[in-house]
């Protein structure tokens, strides 16, 4: 297994256990120009529980992701999708 594919399944399984239900989230992966980008689907009522308080959880998702980026020599970006893109706001 690849750093990236293993950086991709340890986001599902932070972001899973945060939730409810479990099937409304997912993490895609794409590689450019030898950054790899992950981004993270959600439901719209699930975001502050991925985001945390002022962003804490969020952000600690991210320092473990880019830790063991860097321990692979990997860039990495992790974002959440916008949860209430498509729902005509």
């Amino acid at each position: 297994m690849g750093p990236g594919i293993a950086i991709r399944e340890y986001l599902e399984y932070v972001v899973v256990r945060l939730i409810t239900p479990k099937q409304e989230a997912g993490v895609s992966h794409v590689e450019k120009a030898g950054r790899h980008f992950f981004l993270i689907r959600l439901h719209p009522d699930d975001a502050g529980r991925v985001i945390g308080r002022n962003g804490r959880t969020i952000a600690g998702i991210r320092s473990l992701a880019q830790a063991s980026a860097e321990k692979h020599g990997l860039r990495v970006t992790v974002d959440l999708e916008d949860p209430l893109a498509g729902c005509g706001r």
